[in-house]
């Protein structure tokens, strides 16, 4: 018996079906995200902030109010949103190029201060929106339009284990994990428990999503699910990722006097 998809009721009915293209993995991982939406009854808490990329077509995806940001923005937004509002849930939904590159330091100093919002990243291990350029994320020996004998390591450095430096960064309390399109259910597990993390007040909440892109990988359903499953997952390891325990501060003498500036005050 043929079993229909449901559809999250915090989605919006009158724009599906959805901008993107077939095949791609954003619309399951925006599935994921309006379901835990749904089982944590928030819908009317929730600001959905998209930034730049193809993930600037999920801005009319769901039925909450929503902000579509500058490139790289995203999270900075976010932190301003929620800390004028704290009773609201604020989720900030991103790619690789978002998030890794022009986005990197706001995601690092959004870390580092352990702000009490959810981001969502997508790696496609390439840039989709703009024709499938090398990404932070793009693996070792991937061809791309920018790389079309293959990553070198050497010119270009390793790729970016996004969830690893931010569990390495933020603070206890904070979440992250990293989850594949491939595997649904542990996909919105994770984002729920990112988000029921904000709501509890604990800090910050990071989930890396792995996701496909045929259209510039230029691969069939079979090709791209075993790419996602079997090449992306030998690099960047699925799972929740703890965050170390706080570790006793450097005990640092503390200058009253600095002898430069008081030369300068006396002179």
């Amino acid at each position: 018996m043929l079993i229909k998809p449901s559809m999250p009721k915090s989605w919006r009915v009158d724009t599906k079906p959805h901008k993107f293209c077939p095949g791609c993995g954003h619309g399951l991982v925006l599935k994921a995200l309006g379901q835990a939406i749904d089982e944590l009854d928030i819908q009317d808490r929730v600001v959905f902030g998209c930034d730049i990329g193809c993930s600037l077509l999920a801005w009319d995806f769901f039925n909450v109010d929503t902000v579509q940001t500058h490139h790289g923005r995203t999270n900075p937004v976010m932190t301003g949103i929620k800390r004028a509002n704290p009773d609201l849930i604020c989720i900030g939904y991103m790619g690789d190029g978002g998030g890794y590159a022009i986005g990197s330091q706001h995601l690092v100093n959004a870390a580092t201060r352990n702000e009490k919002i959810t981001v969502i990243l997508v790696n496609n291990a390439q840039y989709g929106m703009t024709g499938g350029q090398m990404a932070p994320t793009t693996l070792p020996g991937m061809k791309t339009e920018t790389t079309p004998y293959g990553r070198d390591v050497d010119l270009t450095g390793y790729p970016c284990q996004g969830p690893e430096m931010v569990a390495a960064i933020t603070r206890e309390g904070a979440y992250v994990a990293r989850a594949t399109v491939v595997k649904p259910v542990p996909l919105k597990n994770y984002i729920k428990k990112a988000i029921q993390n904000q709501i509890d007040g604990n800090g910050f909440s990071f989930v890396e999503c792995l996701s496909a892109c045929p259209t510039n990988w230029r691969t069939n359903n079979v090709e791209t699910i075993n790419f996602v499953e079997n090449e992306m997952t030998k690099y960047y390891h699925v799972g929740e990722i703890k965050v170390p325990p706080p570790k006793e501060p450097l005990k640092v003498k503390t200058w009253t006097k600095i002898p430069a500036m008081e030369g300068q005050k006396n002179g």
